[in-house]
């Protein structure tokens, strides 16, 4: 247990089993064996070790490899239920055996000794495959992917970014005819991992803050300084986020999520808002290298340094594109107030290698998180809704609130109100909200205003919330002594303690008001909307939204906003 816990590892003394888990595992195999990834054999382990390759012989199939889905799925359900006896039938992965012969003989070739182990790593919903191999005194990841034109892209991309200094994986060796290159092994833990694991303890702490900062730093470098010399010939799909890109990514969103979600939406008025936001986002200079998945899975954590992965979808774009990428990234769920801080941390890192126009900047900023999260939506619901893979779906409520905020905080100069209204609908649909085992902090806002200038409209929100009327409550305006204060000013929150009528009209919307907050929490919305309005705005109106305010930030774990709409103009 010591040695455990110097490794850094803390479980508060409580043992864990892995027969605690025994359900999650079994419904994972079920699911490895549906995919066609996992099969049940009978043989012997002594007759399994045999059959594995070395580099001077091949390995040979299992006869059990090619068993139906069926037929798998009930013998691994009598394995359950204890019909065979112990080690009589165990469950394989699936892995092609030429695959592992080539990446055991580039191995060898590379470290001059055997592959004592190979072990596969989790797939991230592409085809590529990953492997660590080890051996005596070595190890290193082999890769196999069937899609020759990435290969060649992700290759030729990390030769350039080493040659200039930049931290990704080495290439040891590489087969393009096999499908097969060796590259260094950076380890297991993402900067998601790393996230993560700090978050459940301490929440977002500023040891990730700082992560972040040396990720967002570098960013530039892929962007500007990596530019200059890049083949973009071998570019796969495209050499670059063009018109085209774009509007493959809003058709998959379209097709693979609207639709899917059962979202309504006007497929001609669609399309034509598809061609006006596309003409937007392309008036922005695009002269650069987008790396197109720059996510916090995408980045490896190495003696606390960051290190970059997966940019064979690399090409020519919008430094707004990959910033967005990172910062609105579903399951990082990064607070507002710390991306706003990032977004500053980049401009100033940009600065460094070209004049940047900020307002400019993040103008158009936005729009490619708008694209970004499109872009998400859309493999969430291919992988999820279509392929049947349900834990793409996980990341689906965290891309709903991001949506929100933006429909909330980002004004677009354009008018696109047939995309504006698919957008609102995936906000105000619970169904969405409701994947996986997440838990979205709410934000209520609360705010004051005069009716004499109108009601205040929850236009980007999803339409709920409640509206109370204080006119007629005791009015201090009409007292001398309080016509130039406000409800936030001693005498006048006084004077309003007093009456017996405002603490019972306080008491019943706290009541009201609390189990919407209830229900809210529960169905997963992230956004509720509280208004008071009086005849002016400046002294029932304002001291009721604060009262309110005060006590639900007691009551609730949840973030609270405060406007007084009237006060700002005073």
């Amino acid at each position: 247990m010591e040695d455990i816990r110097w490794l850094g590892f803390e479980w508060n003394d409580k043992p864990y089993y892995a027969s605690d888990y025994f359900e999650q595992l079994y419904q994972w195999s079920i699911q490895l064996i549906k995919d066609g990834k996992a099969y049940v054999d009978d043989q012997s382990a002594e007759t399994m070790s045999e059959q594995r390759g070395v580099p001077t012989r091949p390995g040979t199939e299992s006869p059990f490899r090619n068993r139906s889905v069926e037929e798998n799925l009930e013998l691994f359900k009598g394995m359950k239920e204890g019909k065979f006896a112990e080690g009589e039938r165990v469950l394989r992965a699936k892995i092609d055996e030429t695959v592992l012969n080539n990446l055991k003989q580039i191995f060898y070739r590379w470290a001059g000794e055997t592959s004592q182990k190979i072990e596969s790593l989790p797939e991230h919903g592409s085809d590529r495959r990953y492997f660590r191999i080890s051996g005596k005194h070595k190890k290193a990841i082999g890769v196999f992917n069937p899609d020759f034109k990435e290969n060649v892209a992700f290759l030729t991309f990390s030769k350039h970014f080493k040659s200039i200094g930049l931290n990704v994986p080495e290439i040891y060796l590489q087969e393009l005819d096999k499908n097969i290159y060796l590259e260094e092994d950076l380890g297991d833990v993402t900067l998601f991992s790393y996230l993560s694991e700090l978050r459940q303890k301490k929440g977002f702490t500023p040891e990730i803050y700082d992560m972040y900062k040396k990720v967002i730093s570098e960013l530039p470098r892929f962007q500007v300084e990596a530019n200059k010399g890049l083949d973009y010939s071998v570019c796969y799909p495209r050499a670059s986020f063009d018109r085209q890109s774009m509007l493959w990514d809003m058709n998959y969103f379209k097709y693979y999520f609207l639709k899917l979600a059962k979202i309504p939406f006007d497929e001609q008025e669609l399309e034509n808002d598809f061609q006006t936001f596309i003409d937007f986002l392309l008036e922005t200079e695009r002269d650069f290298f987008l790396y197109r998945d720059f996510q916090s899975r995408n980045v490896m954590i190495v003696e606390n340094q960051p290190y970059f992965i997966d940019y064979q979808g690399g090409r020519k774009g919008a430094l707004q594109y990959d910033l967005a990428s990172l910062l609105f990234d579903a399951k990082a769920d990064i607070p507002a107030d710390v991306r706003k801080g990032l977004l500053y941390t980049y401009l100033q890192a940009l600065q460094r290698y070209r004049e940047v126009n900020e307002d400019k900047f993040i103008q158009y900023y936005y729009g490619y998180v708008f694209i970004r999260i499109m872009q998400a939506l859309g493999a969430y619901g291919f992988r999820g809704f279509y392929e049947r893979k349900e834990h793409f779906l996980k990341s689906v409520p965290y891309a709903i609130q991001n949506l929100e905020w933006l429909l909330h905080n980002a004004e677009l100069p354009i008018e696109i109100p047939a995309l504006t209204q698919a957008w609102n609908g995936l906000v105000r649909s619970t169904y969405l909200r409701q994947f996986g085992d997440v838990h979205l902090r709410l934000t209520v806002r609360i705010q004051s205003f005069s009716y004499k200038r109108g009601i205040p409209l929850d236009e980007k929100g999803h339409g709920g919330g409640f509206v109370f009327d204080c006119r007629f409550l005791p009015n201090p305006g009409r007292h001398d002594a309080y016509k130039n204060l406000t409800g936030e000013d001693r005498p006048v929150i006084e004077f309003l303690k007093k009456e017996a009528s405002v603490e019972k009209f306080l008491n019943q919307v706290a009541d009201i008001t609390g189990q919407a907050i209830e229900n809210y929490q529960k169905r997963n919305f992230s956004d509720l909307m509280i208004s008071f309005g009086c005849t002016g705005g400046q002294h029932r109106s304002v001291y009721c939204a604060n009262r309110l305010a005060e006590s639900l930030k007691k009551e609730y774990n949840i973030d609270v906003e405060i406007r007084h709409r009237e006060l700002e103009i005073r």
